[in-house]
């Protein structure tokens, strides 16, 4: 992958503008969302996805940052455990417009940040505690099975914490034990998101980001092993054509 670094003044003048949405956005859903409790899942679902949906958009508006979406169409059927490269903050944020409904596997720290990890806490996510070994695995799997049954998708991000492009992490067992001991089938996502906002960058770079949506793979009657090696070598194969990407 090749990028051409310039300064560029304006760059960190859109980015400026973007935080200046997004933060009392965040502020705004997060104060609201605990008042709706007692609605049923969808419907708190329907109110707090417009947090993401005002994101996105003002991400293009003020960053010139759009996204393309291929393969959709594997998205049909029944719920099932969307694994998925983790590059960015911007996938925290679009998955939410284009995946079923949803819930996510995610640090329980998260859930203790003041604001954001109130409008988390009205949304079930699946907090697990990392430091717990086995025990967080069993979490996982109780909480997702759970959350499946209720025809919610479940998204991990394999590799635990955002990797830049052209890198490649550990990928964890978690979401292919899940999808070996409930049935659901494994969805592979990839995406080049890391090129156009980098982790711990201020300055998102316009153009357009890239997601492939792979083909559901099967997980009754196999292990979480060859579960999870099926879903990194689609996603990995997959990274080094949308990686070689050319930043602007």
């Amino acid at each position: 992958m090749t990028q051409r670094k310039h300064f560029k003044p304006l760059l960190y003048v859109r980015a400026t503008l973007f935080w200046l949405g997004f933060a009392p956005s965040t502020i705004f859903f997060s104060l609201i969302g605990p008042l709706l409790r007692p609605l049923s899942w969808h419907g708190r679902f329907r109110f707090m996805s417009q947090w993401t949906r005002f994101n996105v958009w003002w991400l293009e508006l003020t960053c010139g940052l759009k996204y393309e979406v291929h393969g959709r169409e594997n998205l049909t059927g029944d719920s099932a455990i969307l694994l998925c490269k983790h590059q960015s903050t911007w996938e925290t944020l679009a998955l939410q417009r284009f995946i079923p409904p949803q819930v996510w596997v995610l640090k329980r720290e998260l859930m203790r940040i003041p604001f954001f990890g109130w409008g988390l806490w009205v949304m079930e996510p699946i907090a697990i505690d990392r430091g717990a070994g086995r025990k967080a695995l069993e979490q996982l799997v109780t909480q997702g099975t759970d959350r499946l049954e209720r025809g919610l998708w479940v998204v991990t991000f394999p590799e635990g914490t955002r990797v830049a492009p052209g890198e490649k992490g550990r990928y964890k067992q978690g979401g292919a034990v899940l999808a070996a001991r409930t049935g659901h089938p494994v969805v592979p996502v990839a995406h080049n998101a890391g090129i156009y906002w980098p982790r711990h960058s201020y300055v998102k770079y316009p153009g357009t980001i890239r997601v492939e949506i792979g083909p559901p793979i099967e997980s009754q009657g196999r292990a979480s092993d060859a579960i999870l090696k099926e879903a990194e070598e689609w996603i990995e194969s997959r990274q080094k054509v949308l990686d070689a990407v050319e930043r602007p």
